[in-house]
């Protein structure tokens, strides 16, 4: 265990706690199982060892990566034990879906450790979700996403703004008192402000190893997946990231692949829930009317000079609003949420599209103030 507290110290102390995600204070820390999951790459790590080294006794925690050596011939149970036994109060352990029969360990955990508090990640939230049901007593789940504009401002560029609901949005409550040009600033975040790794030098590097790691390892490994299945989604991938948004032909695809039909759907499931794609569904529910890439970093990145100014400003719109809520394709529009119809499109945009629809909202990029219903697209990033 010694080994295990020298890495954990030695990562506590490279901690930067000057800027803290909006979620880390919506987690209830007093719980006594906590599961953070999420995307790769979203921070999920720093948000837990900040919260270690903001609020909590170094001499009565523990954080483990759950795919460390240690674990080579030691169970997380043991390692629980034997951290209880020597005054441990909470345990951390990162990236849990890598360790073999995890939800079955966890549980036992808390039945046999009641004073112990567990916290646990998942970089893939396929892993997570197959044993979060097991888990659904126990503990308490949070999801994590990647920086919204509002964050970003805060974190990279000291401009601070509450969160705003939807309701106040479209109430043109959105105000950032120390800028009056927001504009910049967002065609930035566009870029490279989704990850909250933007600053270093590799970006576009990290970004494809999020995807490579995701698509190679966490998906393949939790769908018992060869390696040359592996091969075909880094295929559909390429193929989602040139043709975004698009209506997915199951049979063309499979054609393309050299798989099966059958096996499409899955596919593009499992890539969804790795966070790498957003899937826009009808109002049921029961079909895939478009198919984006999950965030426009991803989409500049990985399309490259093939993405274009329209898929970029629906892929940001979707992107943010299904974080609160359950978005899906109008009938006669782009986004349905609720009772709510929402056209997305560039200054010049008009009302035609929807002037006969109730409830319905013209978003505008390029434009910095909103009136009537007419709202600007960079004040959807401040819903969290």
């Amino acid at each position: 265990m010694e080994n295990l507290k020298t890495h954990f110290h030695k990562l506590l102390r490279e901690t930067n706690t000057d800027f803290q995600r909006s979620i880390f204070n919506e987690i209830n820390w007093n719980a006594r199982m906590i599961g953070l999951i999420g995307a790769r790459g979203v921070g999920k790590t720093t948000l837990i060892l900040q919260h270690i080294k903001l609020d909590l006794p170094t001499a009565e925690t523990l954080y483990v990566v759950a795919d460390d050596f240690y674990f080579a011939d030691k169970k997380l149970l043991d390692l629980a034990d034997e951290f209880e036994k020597s005054g441990g109060k909470t345990l951390f352990i990162d990236e849990i879906h890598k360790y073999a029969d995890w939800s079955r360990e966890l549980k036992l955990i808390y039945d046999y450790h009641p004073q112990l508090k567990v916290v646990f990640t998942g970089s893939s939230i396929l892993d997570i979700k197959k044993g979060v049901a097991d888990l659904s007593r126990r503990a308490v789940m949070y999801q994590m996403y990647g920086l919204s504009f509002r964050e970003f401002l805060a974190m990279y560029k000291n401009i601070t703004a509450p969160t705003f609901s939807l309701a106040e949005v479209l109430s043109h409550k959105v105000e950032i008192p120390e800028t009056s040009h927001p504009l910049p600033l967002f065609e930035e975040y566009i870029k490279c402000g989704y990850y909250p790794f933007m600053q270093d030098e590799d970006f576009a590097v990290r970004i494809e190893q999020v995807v490579n790691q995701t698509l190679e390892v966490d998906i393949p490994q939790f769908a018992g997946m060869n390696v040359a299945t592996g091969r075909k989604l880094k295929q559909l991938m390429a193929v989602i990231a040139k043709s975004v948004p698009f209506k997915p032909n199951f049979t063309s695809i499979a054609s393309i692949l050299g798989t099966s039909r059958n096996n499409i759907a899955d596919y593009f499931l499992y890539i969804e829930d790795a966070g790498l794609i957003g899937q826009l569904r009808n109002e049921n529910w029961e079909k895939v009317d478009k198919v984006y890439l999950d965030n426009t970093n991803l989409l500049y990145n990985l399309a490259g000079t093939m993405s274009d100014i329209g898929n970029m400003r629906e892929t940001f719109f979707f992107n943010q609003l299904k974080t609160k809520h359950k978005i899906c394709v109008s009938p006669v529009s782009d986004f349905q949420i609720d009772n709510m119809t929402f056209e997305v499109g560039g200054k010049s945009k008009s009302k035609k599209q929807i002037k006969d629809v109730e409830n319905g909202f013209v978003v505008k990029d390029n434009i910095e103030f909103g009136y009537d219903n007419i709202i600007p697209l960079w004040q959807f990033g401040f819903l969290y």
